[in-house]
């Protein structure tokens, strides 16, 4: 399974170079049209099309095995899917059209001021926000474009039984800990303390999740639009700070150039790695490759970042790709049917042992070590998540894109020269003059 926040952080890190290429739409006219609820069910009708990211679950039938549950509800309505394996680019594209699908994920690139351009609206915020997580992030004027249908929460994966051959029993709660736990890893047993992912590169966009934990803060969005992500106890910083410290005390692979990540899944569950900082999503991934290996999944761990505030850990909610009707179907009743009944009734998230968008739901089983430990578990308010992206593609830092921190990791291991002061103020000062310069 192709696991589901890769595939986010990759549409944000294309977001800037496709925005130069156009994606005008033909939505104009339609703008401000609502996907209303059915009353009836029996009354919704029509054929459907979904677009999904989901290649995997339309080739082995998951996804006809949901679209036939759906018709049990709604029997006049047909639900058919293209899975797309290029989605970002294939998307963009047929948005210059009309013909996208009745149900799509909202692709990364769409500007979020132009959802009401291309999307119809599910309702107002206030009323949704009440049932549902992560609705800030397609709120434009007070209404809702889109629904992701599951969550996830960062932390750092890692193996119970080489953590426990160390001598560690208890998660850190300082960056300090955090690395003397990971020394103590590397003098006690055989086991590679942390592995970077160095070279695909995508898995070092997952530290800016770090973002919120350290602070305990639901503004912490706010806080990367309105002031400095780097300055001194900031979180983003405190991230970058341990990362670093990490690949300086060489307590990471021999060379992160070489890193494999389908090859990395084996090696944690069999202990010859013992952490990776990633998100609950891949817990499923890890134990089904201890499963594979003949290892015990049992000791697949999942811990949160090493900082408290008033002794308590933070993490944050973070949605996978949102769900929208497009503004031009015909079927929008059958289109607004399927996304409610997709993300009530469908288990698609405890299928995927995700968080569910429900705020009823109980957390999924992956997270009942941080349940039970009473980590506090945030929803970002992500109103100004469409001004950070336009900063940070303004300001060529790229927060949510790999390089700077393969930057900040060669600087760590001495492939390049500076120290980690420069470094990271030179991110601020872009960041900054960027914010001036936009008038934020």
């Amino acid at each position: 399974m192709m696991h589901m926040n890769r595939r986010t952080v990759l549409a944000l890190a294309v977001g800037a170079a496709l925005l130069a290429s156009g994606c005008t739409g033909t939505g104009g006219s339609s703008k401000g049209a609502d996907a209303e609820a059915p009353d009836d069910p029996a009354e919704v009708s029509g054929t459907i099309t979904v677009l999904t990211h989901r290649t995997d679950l339309v080739q082995d039938g998951t996804m006809k095995k949901y679209a036939a549950e759906f018709r049990k509800t709604y029997p006049k309505a047909k639900v058919e899917f293209d899975g797309i394996t290029d989605y970002e680019g294939e998307v963009k594209i047929r948005m210059n059209t009309e013909n996208y699908g009745d149900v799509l994920m909202i692709p990364g690139v769409i500007e979020k001021k132009d959802y009401p351009r291309f999307f119809a609206s599910l309702g107002r915020q206030a009323e949704r926000s009440k049932k549902y997580r992560f609705t800030d992030y397609t709120t434009v004027e007070g209404k809702v474009y889109g629904q992701s249908p599951l969550g996830a929460v960062p932390g750092f994966i890692y193996n119970k039984k080489v953590w426990r051959e160390a001598g560690v029993t208890d998660w850190p709660k300082t960056p300090a800990e955090f690395l003397a736990d990971l020394k103590a890893i590397k003098s006690r047993t055989d086991a590679i303390p942390y592995y970077t992912n160095f070279k695909d590169m995508w898995p070092l966009t997952q530290w800016t999740q770090v973002n919120g934990s350290v602070s305990c803060d639901e503004q912490a969005t706010t806080k990367l639009a309105e002031g400095d992500p780097w300055a001194e106890g900031a979180d983003v910083r405190t991230a970058d700070t341990l990362l670093y410290d990490i690949v300086r005390e060489g307590l990471v692979e021999k060379d992160p150039t070489t890193t494999n990540w389908e090859a990395s899944k084996p090696k944690l569950a069999k202990g010859e790695i013992a952490t990776m900082w990633l998100g609950s999503w891949a817990v499923i991934q890890m134990r089904g490759a201890a499963e594979q290996a003949g290892a015990d999944p049992g000791d697949i761990g999942f811990m949160p970042f090493p900082a408290q505030k008033n002794g308590t850990f933070c993490a944050v909610a973070q949605p996978d790709y949102n769900q929208a009707v497009n503004i031009h179907s015909e079927h929008k009743a059958a289109a607004r049917a399927w996304i409610d009944w997709f993300t009530d009734k469908s288990g698609y998230a405890a299928d995927n042992l995700a968080l569910s968008p429900l705020r009823s739901a109980p957390l999924p089983e992956v997270l009942k070590p941080y349940e039970e430990a009473g980590v506090r578990i945030l929803d970002l308010d992500d109103a100004k998540g469409a001004e950070v992206k336009t900063i940070d593609n303004q300001s060529e830092v790229g927060i949510n894109k790999p390089d700077y921190r393969q930057d900040l990791v060669d600087l760590a291991r001495g492939a390049t020269k500076g120290s980690l002061d420069d470094f990271l103020d030179g991110l601020a000062k872009k960041w900054t003059d960027t914010q001036q310069s936009l008038g934020s």
